[in-house]
């Protein structure tokens, strides 16, 4: 075990030092495109990281957290729409909206299980979808663009390379916090709860606060995502607050393997990756081989998660962890 653990541990501090040396590189190459698309890599990365802790460690299979990337989204745009550019501001007022709006649907959601619950989330986000839609003042359906990226004192996050490594130690910190709440009486608690539920009530444990708890931090960790994706684009759209959203989360988080650490990441990685490198196939093929890449890169990527879905038990994380789910 001690071997596994330091197999894990060097993957992923590799992992992370390739992505704090990537700017480098890429100013090297003056490629300054690749750095904003790895920071959106990073920001849907974390997201599925607080989805992961809702289906991977809860057992909650939620299509609704596209709603607390909006939250997040919105509350810049409409914030900055008023002349206020405080990030601090900007995500003090997400957080509060998304712990509210959680609270309010997962003590909904959570009085239901299996098909019911991923039934309710879906209409909870899809409800507030047509509500953003319904905003002609903020834009509609044709979303909302924002006049500069937050500020945070002294730091200038206009600089594309600063907002990546703002977006790094954010993902950072949210991997070492998802690390420790798996090896806390709380992470415990919530596989239990996943695993058998009744059993948890009947050791007395009050298993609805510690599900809506993880829902809850789950969200939370979406608002900021979303928070992190309005800055980067400088623009909110509705479709993040869509399903489709949602359903590519937990494709990311199957994918990379649910209820690990670096699962939802890795599973982040690979498929915005395999897209980037799919739908802009450059490589002359015979055949019409590299057009037929390009026009149909949603059929191979759909390939390629069922292949993995079928030969891979534990997602991608099981490379590392050789089969074995992640404490």
């Amino acid at each position: 075990m001690s071997k596994l653990n330091s197999r894990r541990n060097w993957i992923g501090l590799a992992t992370f030092a390739l992505f704090a040396l990537f700017p480098l590189f890429a100013d090297l190459a003056n490629q300054e495109y690749y750095v904003t698309f790895l920071t959106r890599v990073l920001i849907i990365g974390l997201a599925a990281i607080g989805l992961n802790i809702a289906l991977g460690y809860a057992g909650m299979v939620s299509f609704g957290h596209s709603l607390y990337i909006g939250v997040g989204a919105y509350t810049v745009a409409i914030i900055s729409d008023s002349g206020i550019s405080n990030a601090a501001l900007h995500l003090g007022v997400a957080l509060c909206a998304g712990a509210a709006i959680s609270l309010v649907v997962g003590l909904v959601c959570l009085r239901t299980t299996g098909v019911a619950f991923i039934m309710i989330t879906l209409a909870f986000a899809q409800m507030f979808y047509y509500v953003v839609v319904g905003l002609k003042q903020y834009g509609g359906d044709d979303g909302m663009s924002l006049p500069s990226r937050s500020t945070f004192g002294a730091i200038n996050l206009e600089n594309n390379n600063v907002f990546y490594y703002l977006c790094l130690t954010t993902v950072t910190f949210a991997v070492l916090g998802v690390y420790r709440m798996s090896m806390s009486r709380f992470g415990s608690v919530i596989r239990g709860c996943k695993l058998n539920e009744r059993r948890m009530a009947a050791l007395g444990f009050a298993t609805l606060r510690y599900k809506l708890l993880a829902y809850v931090i789950s969200a939370e960790v979406c608002v900021v995502a979303g928070f992190l994706l309005a800055n980067l684009a400088k623009f909110s759209s509705p479709s993040y607050l869509q399903w489709s959203m949602s359903g590519e989360l937990i494709v990311m988080v199957v994918l990379g393997g649910m209820g690990t650490v670096l699962g939802p990441l890795l599973g982040a990685i690979c498929l915005l990756f395999l897209e980037e490198v799919l739908a802009n196939f450059g490589l002359p093929l015979p055949f019409g081989v590299s057009s037929f890449i390009q026009s149909h890169w949603m059929l191979l990527i759909g390939l390629f998660i069922v292949i993995i879905g079928l030969r891979v038990q534990h997602g991608l994380a099981s490379f590392i962890n050789r089969g074995k789910q992640d404490a």
